[in-house]
């Protein structure tokens, strides 16, 4: 290698320690740089006797690693004998926060690679963020002026300006940050302005029209050449490809559920209401979504969720039984009926606590769903909208996942990403399609992870920092994993009654899918394989980068506002109903 050649070597920072094809050093998680040089003392920088200098760097070398390693500053530095009238000097370094073990491992790593990049070098250096080695032959004699300082200072040198550089880079970044944050709770506070009149305009509006609407029209028109829907056409022929679902009539849905009776009411949401039915033609007990008119969930969603799920099997799926469509607004989906609800009920819900063997199976159905989207279908599928309240439990607690009416297919092998709108749920949405409106299997991995950390953790996205603050939960639980006491982020509910390897696997699995940065993410093949004990936990820093960071600060002000928005909207609209009452 000549004398003043670089190399770079970048291997990553989320592998499993057994696959690394570069060695297992967890330290290299950033670029290092090698940069071979040469000493004026000798022909060319080029040593004549390689294989004498091999064995002396290798056994000055190695004798130094444990040293440095055991070191309260984690430094050594040595000198030995090389040939007459030259000596050998070495000096090897981690940084102090590295343990013992991880030190050996990062110096030895990068021992093993000196023959490779310098093979009959004089002098050798290789730096990487947690630990650094160098390598000089000289004359046997005291440095001269011309000869510069000793290379081990150098190096310290060099560390204490790198530290310098990001200590001020940090405070760049961290000035730009608040001024980002300033800018999204200014635009938060005129969004939030902009929501209250809109939901005025709304309430005078829903209150016009329910005084103005006398009857219901015919239950079930006709069908004819042409079906509308809130105003356009429609091509009800979308519904009836595939196989599966049939359509239902209006007088079978009114009959199964008592006229849509309050008593059969399930649970209600933005999309709409989902009632209890029982078919008694079949003897089958059903759960009916009667999508709002007010709902964003339009007919292409309509017609999404029904041609989708039709070409989809899998035991972890909420089986679509039909649907039904008449007139200008009426959608109305059939589902089988989920006897234990929603898994969000399960985890926030006072007297619903699921232990954890139960959890444990719940996101094992659901990372195997997922993988079935992902990997096995004929299409790729995009859920888009992976959450706690569109898992649903049956009767033996086994989680079916449901609501695909974000849910997108992809062409090719899915690593590919989609325009699509922003879509799916604050909080759980991964950070670019929050900003880029685009969504791909990478950003269901993203909820995946969020949804392992709430089952894992008893907490919503949301989470209070203890200062008042609202902090999104993925940054919550680095804190914990940072402190190397992962499983102080355990449900306090469960009162340590869990195993404590699988909890520490579903955490450190969650914290992996929902890194910010998508590259740094598994496939969602990887991440259940870690679940289910077939591979080993991945190596990981014990920080997420404070670049990251900045996304998932933003994200908590976003979530931050909703949650205000949520407990500020129903007393709003309370007064609001007694105003124009009273007047």
């Amino acid at each position: 290698m000549p004398a003043n050649t670089t190399t770079t070597l970048t291997p990553s920072a989320w592998t499993a320690s057994t696959a690394h094809p570069r060695g297992p050093c967890s330290c290299a998680s950033t670029a290092g740089k090698f940069a071979p040089s040469t000493t004026p003392a000798l022909s060319a920088g080029q040593v004549v006797d390689i294989v004498g200098m091999r064995r002396t760097r290798l056994e000055l070398i190695r004798g130094l690693t444990p040293r440095a390693a055991q070191a309260t500053e984690r430094t050594a530095g040595g000198t030995t004998q090389f040939i007459d009238g030259q000596q050998m000097q070495a000096d090897v370094q981690c940084t102090r926060d590295l343990p013992a073990s991880e030190c050996m491992r990062c110096l030895s790593y990068y021992t093993d690679q000196l023959p490779r990049l310098f093979p009959n070098n004089s002098r050798g250096v290789i730096k990487g963020y947690s630990c650094y080695l160098s390598y000089i032959i000289v004359v046997d004699k005291p440095y001269t002026i011309e000869l510069g300082s000793p290379l081990w200072k150098q190096e310290r040198e060099w560390e204490w300006e790198r530290e310098r550089e990001m200590a001020s880079s940090e405070r760049r970044k961290q000035r730009r940050t608040v001024l980002i944050i300033a800018g999204v709770v200014a635009g938060t506070v005129a969004l939030v302005l902009c929501l209250v009149g809109m939901l005025v305009c709304f309430l005078l509006y829903r209150r016009q029209r329910q005084k103005a609407t006398a009857t219901r029209s015919e239950l079930e028109q006709p069908l004819k050449d042409t079906a509308y829907f809130r105003g356009k056409s429609v091509d009800e022929d979308e519904l009836e490809q595939g196989t599966g679902p049939r359509r239902f009539s209006y007088d079978e849905l009114v009959l199964a559920t008592d006229g849509f009776s309050d008593g059969n009411k399930l649970g209600e949401g933005g999309f709409g209401s989902v009632y209890r039915g029982f078919l008694a033609d079949v003897n089958l007990h059903i759960a009916v979504k009667q999508v709002s008119k007010s709902s964003r969930q339009g007919w292409k969603e309509f017609v999404s969720e029904v041609r989708i799920i039709s070409r989809l099997r899998h035991r972890n799926l909420v089986q679509l039984l039909g649907w039904f469509h008449s007139g200008d607004d009426d959608l109305l989906l059939v589902y089988e009926l989920m006897p234990n609800g929603s898994l969000d009920g399960h985890l926030h819900k006072p007297g619903h606590l699921l232990p954890w063997p139960a959890r444990y199976e719940v996101m094992l159905g659901l990372g195997s769903v997922l993988l079935y989207l992902h990997e096995e279908t004929e299409q790729r599928v995009v859920h888009r909208d992976i959450k706690p309240s569109n898992v649903m439990l049956d009767a033996s607690f086994n989680a079916k996942l449901g609501d695909f009416g974000l849910a997108r297919l992809i062409v090719g092998d899915g690593r590919g990403s989609c325009t699509t709108g922003a879509a799916g749920t604050l909080g759980y949405m991964d950070p670019k399609c929050v900003f880029e409106a685009t969504a791909s299997v990478e950003s269901d991995v993203y909820s995946f992870g969020v949804v392992l950390l709430e089952i894992a953790c008893g907490r919503r996205p949301a989470v209070d920092d203890g200062d008042g603050a609202v902090i999104h939960l993925v940054q919550w639980a680095w804190k914990s994993y940072g402190g190397g006491a992962i499983l102080e982020a355990a449900d306090a509910q469960l009162d340590g009654e869990f195993d404590g390897q699988e909890m520490e696997r579903v955490l450190v699995v969650g914290l992996w899918c929902s890194h910010p940065d998508r590259s740094m993410r598994p496939s969602i093949r990887h991440a259940v394989g870690v679940l289910r004990f077939e591979a080993p936990l991945p190596i990981s820093h014990r920080r997420c980068p404070s670049r990251h960071m900045c996304w998932l600060r933003i994200l908590s002000v976003l979530w931050g506002a909703v949650v205000m928005l949520e407990r500020l909207i129903p007393q709003l609209e309370s007064n609001l109903i007694r105003g124009l009452l009273h007047h």
